[in-house]
């Protein structure tokens, strides 16, 4: 009875007020990635070209999955037990090192970028897969099928490391595009098929805070580079301007995740009669959009404090414009695939955004930035309205769609 008891514990509850609450030991975790976020905007600052921007793509995708498959897991494992707590602090040290080398993950450091991101997320997997001999079986297939997909990707990551230059970018993008296929396809593994979202009890409450928590990451960091840059630069109207649209344009970006897509999140998936299916998509993917968009927002404040007036390049314009309109864009899919609506103040953003870009040659950075931001804030008014309607609404768990009252 003691041994039934002893396993039971090993994992989450289900149904009750302790079942979606945080641990500080996953906040503790946590900061391996507010150092990993430093290390993406920061290292595409010294590298601030088209091949910078695309080597960012590829390792904002690698950090994000890395979290994020870590967060499935812990929806399923009782963090106070002491050996989820010691799988967790391993994780941290792999992490540590996954992050020091990814400034230099293209060159020198490859081989230790791809090791350690290999060892997380096979080491991970295997040490679930030993855990949940006691628990549900379909459960323990399931993390056997990840095991299976995971193991296939650190191959071509692994090799990667090795190679040089358009080689290791190739078999870098093979990796991720496994990894990013597989849960789409259920994990599907020869003879013993895939896994149904049914099988992946999500506890959606958690999910989202967990998701939420990492969108504060990012603006953290957002926080940071605007606060030390402003530091180094003179106080005159131009830098306490730039300070000031960067500052509004953060707190913009967080009340319309926190105040608008967060709300309808956890209201639809706590309705959903199939919460593993919404939580597979609207979390596990357009997440990263919003990452991407927060980490390219804070790449283009520090651009605009350190010159904010002057001839704006045009790969300035895109960095200025494209990372609100990313970050509108996961919104906007967030909401499409957890309501099944779209939404009009999300897509009336995106839309005025780009009409914007053809005229960075005749604004300033800060300027366009200036602009930029006021587009967030009016979708942000617009999109509170919309959001209250929204939350009102009962979902129809036929087709997905949302009927508004």
């Amino acid at each position: 009875m003691k041994r039934l008891t002893s396993d039971a514990v090993l994992f989450r509850s289900r149904g009750n007020s302790e079942s979606g609450k945080v641990s500080f030991i996953e906040l503790f975790f946590d900061l391996i990635f507010v150092f990993a976020v430093t290390q993406l905007s920061h290292s595409f600052l010294k590298n601030f070209t088209w091949e910078g921007a695309f080597q960012l793509g590829i390792l904002t995708m690698a950090v994000w999955w890395v979290w994020i498959f870590t967060a499935w897991v812990m929806n399923w494992l009782n963090p106070e037990t002491s050996r989820v707590r010691f799988m967790l602090i391993g994780l941290m040290l792999v992490g540590l090192i996954m992050s020091a080398s990814l400034p230099e993950a293209f060159e020198k450091s490859g081989i230790y970028f791809a090791c350690a991101y290999t060892l997380f997320q096979v080491g991970r997997t295997a040490y679930t897969v030993w855990v949940l001999q006691k628990g549900s079986t379909e459960l323990r297939i399931n993390f056997i099928r990840i095991l299976s997909w995971l193991t296939l990707s650190g191959i071509f990551w692994i090799a990667g490391g090795i190679a040089h230059e358009e080689t290791r970018l190739t078999l870098w993008c093979i990796a991720l595009f496994i990894e990013y296929l597989s849960p789409s396809l259920g994990f599907w593994v020869p003879k013993i098929g895939k896994t149904p979202t049914t099988v992946w009890d999500v506890e959606g409450s958690h999910m989202a805070e967990r998701c939420g928590l990492f969108i504060i990451i990012a603006l953290g960091e957002s926080i940071l580079v605007t606060g030390a840059t402003f530091a180094e630069h003179e106080w005159d109207i131009l830098a306490l301007s730039s300070f000031a649209t960067a500052f509004l344009s953060t707190v913009t970006m967080w009340w319309i995740y926190f105040n608008m897509t967060a709300k309808t999140g956890h209201h639809f998936i706590a309705h959903s009669n199939d919460p593993g299916r919404v939580a597979r998509s609207a979390y596990t993917y357009t997440h990263l959009l919003l990452v991407g968009g927060i980490i390219l927002s804070a790449v283009a404040d520090e651009l605009v404090l350190a010159h904010p007036t002057g001839h704006l390049e045009i790969k300035t314009a895109v960095v200025i414009l494209a990372g609100p309109a990313l970050y509108l864009l996961g919104n906007m899919l967030f909401m499409r695939i957890a309501a099944g609506v779209i939404s009009a103040p999300y897509t009336a953003g995106i839309i005025m955004l780009v009409v914007l870009f053809p005229f960075y040659s005749i604004l300033s950075p800060l300027l366009l930035s200036f602009f930029a931001t006021v587009t967030l804030i009016a979708v942000s008014i617009r999109g509170s309205v919309f959001t209250e309607r929204l939350c009102q609404a009962t979902p129809l768990q036929g087709n997905h769609k949302t009927e508004l009252h």
